[in-house]
């Protein structure tokens, strides 16, 4: 079971990680962000209510970027893992919801989720993120589980994780490679 956690940790790592990456990049890749937020909280159109401050829909882009780049700094060590992957699924579920309000809203918003794609939020950015929570919460359930995982085995996990990462990080350029145009 600590070799399912390992994974599970090196899945989300890498994807947090890389999420934050595609974020700061650079100014452009940040306001490119910043603009797709909107779309993804469900406040009423051009105004914020009375009961929440101005400054938060202005804040929460950052406040995303340090949540999940404090999600990569909790996973990378067994004692904070747990929290990491806790936070994980919290952070998933939350955009999980927006994306659902999203689509329901019938906004075209693209996902920027990495920073680099421009491809319009979809189901499948909800079943990712969905396939996300369930390897957060196999790895919160399995991180307490047994003794230290071996060498081998513990490298086959991290394979394993960097491997389901890449399909979470790469989802809309698979799903273009499988759908006919």
């Amino acid at each position: 079971m600590e070799y399912v956690a390992l994974a599970a940790r090196c899945t989300l790592g890498i994807v947090f990680l890389v999420a934050v990456a595609g974020k700061v990049r650079g100014r452009a890749a940040f306001e490119a962000f910043r603009r797709s937020v909107p779309a993804l909280v469900p406040l009423p159109r051009g105004r914020v209510p009375a009961a929440l401050p101005a400054a938060l829909p202005a804040a929460l882009p950052a406040t995303v970027v340090a949540l999940e780049a404090a999600t990569v700094l909790l996973l990378t060590t067994e004692f904070t893992a747990p929290a990491g992957l806790a936070l994980a699924g919290a952070v998933l579920l939350a955009f999980s919801l927006g994306i659902r309000h999203a689509l329901r809203a019938g906004s075209r918003a693209s996902c920027n989720c990495f920073g680099a794609s421009s491809a319009p939020l979809g189901r499948r950015h909800l079943v990712r993120n969905l396939a996300l929570i369930a390897v957060a919460c196999t790895g919160l359930a399995t991180s307490y589980a047994g003794p230290q995982p071996q060498l081998a085995g513990a490298v086959l996990a991290i394979a394993a994780g960097g491997l389901i990462a890449l399909f979470a990080v790469f989802t809309d350029d698979l799903a273009d490679l499988f759908t006919a145009k």
